[in-house]
C-alpha cells in the first residue's frame, strides 16, 4: 500500500498515511462538510501507484463534485474511469444520470444502453430498467455550445465548372460563383426550457438553436436560427414530442429563406442495447431571393441505433425530402441512406459514417436542355482526444469529403472539410 503526505492539505502538518487511512480521511472530511479537504485527499490518491485506488479516488471525488453542483467535472471523472474500465456498470449509470440531469437525454440513453450491452445479471438488470424509468424526469432548463475552425475547400458549394450547358449554348460561369476555398469558424448552440403542463409529468419544451459558418469574406457566411416548442409526452416506454417551430436563415449577412413547420418525433427502446427513432415535418417556405421557390416541404427521417458493447455501436438512418415548390423546375424529391459507427479505443472515441442519396426534379429549367437529377455522397471521420481534455472538454478533428454529381453544372460540387475544435470531454 503506497503512502502519501498530508503536507498539501490546509492547516495539516507533513505526516504519512496509507492509501486507506487517506480514503478514511476524506470521507471524514466529507461528512464534516469541509469539501476541499476531501477533494484535496482524493486528488493526492489519483496519483496512487496502484491502479485500483486511482479508480476508487476518481469515482469517490466524482460523486462529490456532483453533489456540489460540478456536473461536468463529475461527467469527466467518470469518463476517465470508462476509458479504462469500459465494462464498469456503475460507473456507466452514474454517468447516465449526470447526463440527464445536464439536459443532454440522448447521451445518457446511450450510456444505458452501452450498460446492456455488456451483459448483465438479472438483479442488475432489474436496477438499470428502474434507472431507465428515472431518466425520464429531465432537467428542466440547460444549453450546449460547440466552436471549431475549419478549413474548407467549397465554402459555398458551388461547381468547378467554367461552362453551363443551355438550349442556346454554353454559357461561362463567372469566377465568382465558382468553388472557393478557406478557412472559417463554425459554430452551433442551443438552449431549452421545459415547463410543466399538468401534474402528470407532461411538459411544454422550448427550444432555440442555430449555427454558424462564418469567413473573412462575409459575403459566404451561412447562419440558421430556429425557434421551437411543443409538448413532450411519455406514451409507455417510447418518447413522443410535437412541435411547432420557424426558421430563419442567411447567406452572406442577407436574409436568405425563413419558414414555419409543424414537426413530431417519437423514440422507442428495441429491446437492452437498441432504440428506433422517426422524425417527421411539414414546413411552408418563403425563399427572400427566388419567389418560384416558396412552397411546401415534407421531410421523415428513421433512424435505429444500437449497442454491441460498452464501447462499440452503430446507428442506421434513412430519410426522404419532398419540395413542392411554386415552379416545377426548382420542385424536388430525394432521398439519403447512413450508416454510422464508433468505437472508444482507451481515451479516444472514433467514429466513421458515410452517406449516400439521391435527388430528381419535377421539370427542366426552359433554360437547361435537362432536369436537375443528383447523385449525393458523403464520407466522414472524427476522433476525441480525452487525455487532452481541458475544464470538462476535449479536442476533436473531424475531416468530411463530399461529393454531388448533378446533371446541372451550377449544382455539380466536390467538397472536403477539416473540422479543429472542442465537444465535452464526456
Amino acid at each position: 500500500m503506497a503512502a502519501l503526505s498530508l503536507a498539501a492539505l490546509p492547516g495539516s502538518t507533513s505526516v504519512q498515511v496509507s492509501a486507506a487511512q487517506l480514503f478514511d480521511i476524506a470521507e471524514a472530511a466529507s461528512a464534516k462538510g469541509d469539501d476541499m479537504i476531501a477533494v484535496r485527499a482524493y486528488e493526492a490518491l489519483i496519483g496512487d501507484p496502484s491502479q485500483e485506488v486511482r479508480l476508487e479516488a476518481r469515482f469517490r471525488l466524482a460523486m462529490l463534485e456532483r453533489k456540489r453542483g460540478n456536473f461536468a467535472q463529475a461527467a469527466s471523472l467518470l469518463r476517465r474511469i470508462l476509458d479504462q474500465r469500459p465494462d464498469a456498470s456503475r460507473v456507466r449509470l452514474e454517468l447516465a444520470g449526470l447526463l440527464s440531469s445536464m439536459g443532454d437525454a440522448e447521451g445518457a440513453w446511450r450510456q444505458i444502453r452501452a450498460v446492456q450491452a455488456g451483459g448483465l445479471p438479472p438483479s442488475v438488470a432489474r436496477l438499470v430498467d428502474r434507472y431507465s424509468e428515472a431518466l425520464r424526469a429531465q432537467r428542466p432548463f440547460g444549453g450546449s455550445f460547440q466552436v471549431a475552425l475549419a478549413p474548407d475547400s467549397n465554402i459555398n458549394h458551388a461547381t468547378n465548372s467554367d461552362k453551363l450547358a443551355t438550349v442556346l449554348g454554353d454559357f461561362q460561369i463567372g469566377d465568382e460563383s465558382r468553388a472557393k476555398s478557406g478557412t472559417g469558424v463554425a459554430v452551433q448552440g442551443q438552449a431549452y426550457r421545459r415547463f410543466p403542463l399538468l401534474s402528470d409529468g407532461r411538459k411544454l419544451l422550448v427550444r432555440l438553436s442555430g449555427f454558424g459558418n462564418f469567413y473573412k469574406k462575409s459575403r459566404f457566411n451561412y447562419v440558421a436560427l430556429d425557434l421551437g416548442a411543443g409538448p413532450e409526452l411519455q406514451i409507455g416506454n417510447a418518447r413522443l414530442n410535437l412541435e411547432v417551430g420557424a426558421t430563419q436563415r442567411w447567406y452572406g449577412q442577407k436574409p436568405y429563406s425563413r419558414s414555419v413547420r409543424l414537426g413530431m418525433s417519437v423514440a422507442k427502446p428495441l429491446g437492452r442495447t437498441s432504440q428506433l427513432r422517426f422524425a417527421g415535418a411539414a414546413s411552408l417556405v418563403d425563399n427572400r431571393l427566388n419567389a418560384l421557390e416558396d412552397g411546401k416541404n415534407y421531410s421523415g427521417e428513421i433512424s435505429f441505433e444500437h449497442a454491441f458493447s460498452a464501447i462499440t455501436g452503430i446507428a442506421l438512418s434513412a430519410s426522404g425530402l419532398r419540395e413542392a415548390l411554386k415552379d416545377p423546375a426548382y420542385s424536388t424529391t430525394s432521398w439519403r441512406v447512413g450508416l454510422l459507427g464508433w468505437r472508444e479505443i482507451g481515451r479516444v472515441t472514433l467514429t466513421a459514417g458515410g452517406q449516400i442519396g439521391r435527388l430528381r426534379a419535377d421539370d427542366r429549367l426552359a433554360l437547361l436542355p435537362a432536369k436537375r437529377v443528383e447523385r449525393y455522397a458523403r464520407l466522414s471521420l472524427a476522433a476525441s482526444f480525452r487525455r487532452l481534455s481541458f475544464q470538462g472538454f476535449a479536442p476533436v478533428a473531424r475531416f468530411v469529403i463530399e461529393r454531388n454529381k448533378s446533371t446541372i453544372a451550377f449544382y455539380d460540387y466536390r467538397r472536403r472539410r477539416v473540422e479543429l475544435g472542442f465537444e465535452r470531454a464526456f
